[in-house]
């Protein structure tokens, strides 16, 4: 077994043993680390059945359920009860191996995904078993204002803190309503809405300077519904954006399909593509180079119609994809 994939089963064990609710392959697929790594949702879908496979065959009991009657689709979750041994006693010289193995766990490359895959349980609103000691101990290093942030999204408070915009030694104060945190590529950003802006941004966790101070009541802050926060930090980026866009891109959508790319645009027509039909949008774009790795991942589901340099980063991106997969 590769080294990727053991980490990766690490974390899938760890995310499940450390919810008491049952967990979508889609939830999972966004908190899990390992598993942004899929060219699509296929390739997801086959590393995920590999993995649920590869933990029955040693031994692990994933369960399969829903949380309540309105949920349409089954989730995953360890019961503690299943997987638990009872008590074990060693001799001396087992215990000093027991004690040698547990050791491993300082390793870097085996502890910092296992304990963001924790975090970024709690950080996404899904409730954590903290009654018993888990299986590897998180103690994670994250941003000075991490702690505080998630404490307010926690209590739904509002927050102000100084932030410094890319490429700019100029600090500003945000008073911000703050909707959740995501891991994305390496980085912790902070969603929610601007209320000097009065519109939804993501600030990038490295560049809030200072203290983060809350203010007014508790309760006061609710997550929209309809807002995705990883497709929200994936397709948006952070605040400095708040420059002029750098194109406006124009997209073939599925019907139905591409939901991120729909809460963004525009739509401004209707098409039909290879007997699918589907909706014309337009797109502002600040990050073209972002933008494309975006857009590709949505497959066949996406067509760019202009501008033409746009259209060609994304084929670029599909043929190195195929070109891996053939070899």
């Amino acid at each position: 077994m590769s080294t990727a994939r053991a980490e990766r089963l690490v974390n899938l064990v760890l995310a499940l043993l450390s919810t008491r609710q049952y967990l979508t392959a889609e939830r999972i697929r966004g908190i899990v680390p390992g598993y942004a790594d899929a060219s699509s949702d296929e390739a997801f879908g086959r590393m995920f059945e590999r993995d649920k496979a590869e933990l029955r065959e040693l031994g692990i009991p994933l369960e399969t359920g829903r949380n309540s009657v309105f949920d349409t689709v089954d989730g995953y979750r360890i019961a503690r009860r299943d997987y638990e041994l009872g008590d074990i006693e060693l001799a001396p010289d087992e215990a000093a191996a027991v004690a040698l193995a547990a050791r491993l766990w300082d390793s870097p490359e085996l502890t910092g995904p296992a304990r963001r895959a924790l975090v970024k349980l709690r950080a996404a609103g899904v409730e954590v078993d903290e009654s018993a000691a888990t299986p590897v101990e998180p103690r994670v290093h994250a941003e000075p204002a991490f702690a505080s942030l998630l404490s307010a999204v926690q209590r739904g408070q509002v927050v102000r803190f100084e932030y410094r915009r890319a490429y700019s030694p100029e600090r500003r104060s945000r008073l911000v309503e703050p909707w959740g945190m995501v891991s994305w590529r390496a980085r912790w950003y902070l969603v929610g809405h601007d209320r000097d802006r009065d519109a939804p941004r993501c600030f990038r966790l490295s560049r809030i300077t200072g203290p983060v101070r809350t203010v007014g009541r508790p309760g006061a802050v609710s997550r929209p519904d309809d807002v995705d926060l990883v497709e929200f930090v994936a397709g948006i980026g952070d605040d400095e954006r708040n420059s002029e866009p750098v194109m406006r891109a124009r997209l073939w959508l599925a019907e139905g399909r591409a939901v991120g790319i729909r809460r963004q645009a525009r739509v401004v027509g209707r098409r039909t593509v290879a007997d699918v039909d589907g909706d014309v949008v337009e797109l502002d774009l600040w990050f073209p180079e972002r933008a494309a790795d975006w857009i590709a991942e949505h497959g066949p589901d996406v067509l760019v119609l202009e501008p033409d340099v746009l259209a060609k980063a994304v084929a670029d991106r599909w043929e190195r994809v195929v070109q891996g997969v053939s070899r």
